[in-house]
């Protein structure tokens, strides 16, 4: 047996040297965030505080003071866990409450928990587009792995459009029978990219052939929108979308997923998804702290502004720079590199030299060639944060030739 294991081992570490020599290799940064310091953290590798600019706490959520007190109580009044799934001991009252107001957020009759957001995805597209006979999902080129995966999970026949090409979807749609059912997969900030989709034009397309939407908000929702509901609610057509889908670990800083939809969409899922049906609830003080940071998101609009303000700060000051970055109208700010090694070797001298962590974005998570610096700012950096930053991609930009190779 011993000799076997050391054969897999083997096989094993042959990957994981191939992932290390092509500069795809997860480095993790061991950081201990400290409540009332974010966007600083204590890094344990460096023994040293640093500036953390990859963070998905998109509006620093999981410092406010509404949101740890809501946790704390629950904690104090109903313990740790949920005592077992949902479906057997785990539903709490405050996992009804939080589903309540996720359904007012995108003004949808229901919603459903679910322990991520990569769960929601997997467990709800794999659930109905598998139990609707003859289903085809027409899914965006970038989507999003768990969406991939929840869609291949069905089994249900599958037509990838390409990003963001409403020609191309509408070609794809026209080739189907009209009575054919239908779910077309998109996301509303894709992550990656920063841009955001046509949402009206689809669902226009929708709309002429007999089709569902489901939207993935999860780059979105605390961030657009007055209340926070997303890009949907931003545009007022959260109402022509049949799912919407989010997590409660971004913009609201806590942890988990959910969809909103219909009264009935959301029980079928509820009674056929085994993804939620076997899994243990979130814990109540989970449910409690993502519920307080809604409520204050759908109130308070100064966390939304200073956000922007940032974007805007940091997109101003690398334009002075001369350093590339995307385009786009969303909130993540992507520094091209376009090699891995040098996105690596960059990521690193930022943080040991400087500071500033921000974790490489390389193959698989984007396509070779278009390797980056993926940064997202918030309110919670401030100017000189922002400025200390642009100061030392420049000096590493010249030191790495690479405003020459642009």
């Amino acid at each position: 047996m011993a000799n076997a294991e050391a054969v897999y081992d083997r096989f094993f570490q042959t990957a994981l040297d191939g992932l290390k020599a092509d500069g795809s290799y997860r480095h993790f940064a061991e950081l201990e965030r400290h409540a009332g310091q974010f966007p600083h953290a204590y890094h344990h590798g460096l023994g040293r505080d640093i500036t953390v600019w990859c963070s998905n706490d998109y509006l620093g959520m999981g410092q406010n003071a509404a949101v740890l007190e809501a946790m704390h109580q629950s904690l104090d009044r109903s313990g740790a866990g949920a005592g077992g799934t949902r479906n057997i001991s785990g539903t709490n009252h405050e996992h009804v409450a939080l589903e309540r107001e996720l359904a007012a957020l995108h003004g949808k009759e229901a919603a459903l928990l679910f322990n991520s957001g990569y769960l929601s995805n997997w467990a709800t597209l794999g659930t109905i587009a598998a139990r609707m006979k003859g289903c085809v999902v027409l899914s965006d080129a970038a989507n999003h792995a768990s969406m991939i995966e929840g869609i291949r999970h069905s089994r249900a026949e599958k037509m990838i459009f390409r990003h963001n090409d409403v020609a191309d979807l509408e070609e794809k749609l026209k080739a189907l029978p009209i009575d054919a059912p239908k779910i077309i997969a998109f996301e509303s900030v894709y992550s990656m990219d920063g841009d955001i989709a046509p949402i009206e034009e689809i669902c226009d397309l929708a709309d002429r052939y007999n089709a569902l939407t489901y939207l993935d908000e999860v780059h979105a929702v605390g961030l657009y929108g007055h209340q926070g509901g997303g890009v949907a609610e931003e545009r007022g057509i959260a109402h022509r979308l049949s799912v919407i889908e989010g997590t409660l670990g971004k913009g609201f800083g806590v942890v988990g997923g959910y969809i909103t939809g219909s009264a009935a969409l959301c029980d079928f899922v509820r009674s056929f998804a085994s993804g939620f049906i076997f899994s243990t609830a979130l814990p109540p003080m989970i449910a409690a702290g993502a519920l307080a940071s809604i409520r204050h998101l759908r109130q308070s609009q100064s966390e939304r502004a200073a956000h922007r303000q940032a974007v805007s700060w940091l997109r101003e000051s690398l334009d002075r720079a001369g350093i590339p970055h995307l385009a786009n109208p969303s909130h993540i700010v992507p520094v091209m590199v376009g090699d891995a090694a040098q996105c690596r070797a960059l990521s690193d001298a930022l943080l040991r030299r400087f500071g500033h962590y921000i974790q490489p974005i390389n193959y698989p998570t984007v396509p070779r060639g278009t390797e980056r610096l993926r940064i997202t700012p918030g309110p919670m950096h401030k100017r000189e944060d922002i400025a200390s930053l642009v100061d030392a991609l420049a000096v590493l930009w010249r030191e790495h030739r690479l405003a020459e190779a642009a």
